[in-house]
């Protein structure tokens, strides 16, 4: 037996919980609803102009001679940061494109149709109550899912709901995901720069041929995505875009085969069996650490790039960037609103409404369509009440509506409209989702 550090066992007892936590489905989103409260709590308790001065507090990355970027901390968290969060939901959608929930099209249908409703109505909604004012731009506010509140609450209710629907609503958030990116390359592109345009079209050639290429040497990719990133945003374009598209180019095949893998690990055990018996009776063979190395190099070749990329992002984007974003952006002083005003704004009830009623009557409706029409077909095990539980649940727009918000408004008011919307509407389709649920669903059937 190997020995152990004297505090090894009780700082296990201490780690272990915490790591726990990490891998849990929800915690996300629980670490999401904690950064609210506190960005929510701060700014009514001392007003939202203290944490306002925090975030305008400015930054400087500077090449001497090659370029300068002063941003407030607000904007590197909206503009830097979160392209992390657009590369991690890249990866997300291209390994369900190849290997997951929308690899083929019977799969795909059904989530990527339903999106489409949850598109098309809250917008439609939103639109219609705000016609012919400036705030009409705002209409995409309520065309978003925040899969981390909305899975992370389904994943509440795993044990009565078929394992297939948190499949569904996920296979969904990410879709929505993909058609909130679209929106706003296409519609929230105030000015093109044809120069750093062409920059970022050169670095996205060279990470083709990266991938074309076979290279799966990870630092190249992200290396190059840090150029590729600038161009993106000196062109005019959404900066975080940069961040899917580098996804795309991350190559999403292994160096080796899981056959090549098994091969592998049965040398290298021969090898730890033959040392063991040449070194009988010693305490430590002096080849382990050399097998031990030459095995985490064999698993790192059966993985693939993306995976890879995709788990060491995970927690950093959960667990830092997202609750930054949160406390960036969602401070608002609820003792200054005028309550009676507030729910009159014709921005706060498109953004209420289309995320609250439209998100359930788009997803819902278009599901029906498609499966009405034989295009799709609902997923084993599930109900019609049961996908109906979901849609609501898709009405928390939260983090994705935010950003969007913060894109198309440049009045601080309308924005301070848009994000009360986003959290009345959120709260109140997590609450609707979570009772519907838990009275429509039956206790969840033995999967063989």
């Amino acid at each position: 037996m190997p020995k152990s550090y004297p505090l090894e066992a009780a700082l296990g007892r201490l780690v272990t919980p915490f790591q726990d936590f990490l891998a849990r489905t929800t915690s996300g989103g629980i670490v999401l609803v904690v950064a609210t409260i506190v960005a929510l709590a701060t700014a009514t308790l001392w007003g939202a102009e203290l944490p306002r001065q925090l975030w305008e507090a400015h930054l400087v990355v500077a090449a001497p001679g090659v370029f300068a970027l002063e941003w407030t901390l607000h904007h590197w968290i909206n503009d830097g940061l979160m392209a992390l969060f657009f590369l991690l939901v890249g990866l997300e959608l291209k390994r369900e494109v190849q290997v997951g929930e929308l690899a083929t099209l019977r799969d795909a249908a059904l989530p990527v149709i339903a999106a489409a409703g949850g598109i098309v109505v809250p917008s439609a909604i939103y639109s219609a109550l705000n016609w012919g004012t400036p705030a009409v731009n705002g209409w995409a506010i309520p065309a978003a899912t925040d899969i981390a509140f909305a899975v992370g609450i389904l994943v509440l209710l795993s044990w009565r709901i078929p394992r297939s629907l948190i499949v569904f609503l996920t296979a969904l958030a990410i879709a929505d995901d993909l058609g909130a990116v679209l929106i706003i390359a296409v519609f929230y592109t105030e000015e093109l720069r044809f120069g750093a345009l062409g920059g970022a079209a050169a670095c996205l050639g060279v990470l083709a041929l990266l991938n074309r290429g076979g290279v799966r040497h990870l630092p190249a990719y992200l290396a190059l995505g840090v150029v590729f990133w600038y161009f993106t945003y000196a062109s005019g374009v959404h900066a975080t875009l940069a961040g899917v598209l580098l996804a795309l180019a991350i190559p999403a095949r292994a160096a080796s085969t899981e056959a090549q893998l098994r091969q592998c690990v049965g040398e290298l055990r021969e090898k730890l069996v033959a040392a063991g018996r040449r070194d009988a009776g010693a305490h430590e063979h002096a080849e382990v650490p050399a097998l031990a190395a030459a095995l985490e190099r064999a698993g790192q070749a059966a993985q693939t790039p993306l995976e890879r990329l995709e788990h060491l992002l995970a927690p950093w984007v959960t667990f830092a960037v997202i609750p930054l974003f949160a406390l960036a952006n969602t401070g608002i002083d609820l003792s200054a609103v005028q309550w009676a005003e507030a729910l009159s704004s014709r921005v706060t009830l498109g953004v209420v409404l289309g995320l609250v009623v439209g998100k359930f009557a788009g997803i819902t409706l278009f599901s029906w369509i498609a499966v009405r029409s034989g295009v799709a077909r609902l997923p084993q095990g599930v109900t019609w009440r049961q996908l109906m539980g979901a849609a609501w649940l898709a009405g928390i727009g939260f983090t994705m509506s935010l950003f969007i918000a913060q894109l198309a408004f440049h009045d601080p008011a309308l924005v301070e409209e848009a994000k009360l919307g986003i959290l009345l509407a959120s709260a109140t389709a997590a609450v609707i989702g979570l009772a519907w649920l838990a009275l429509a669903a039956g206790r969840r059937p033995v999967e063989g």
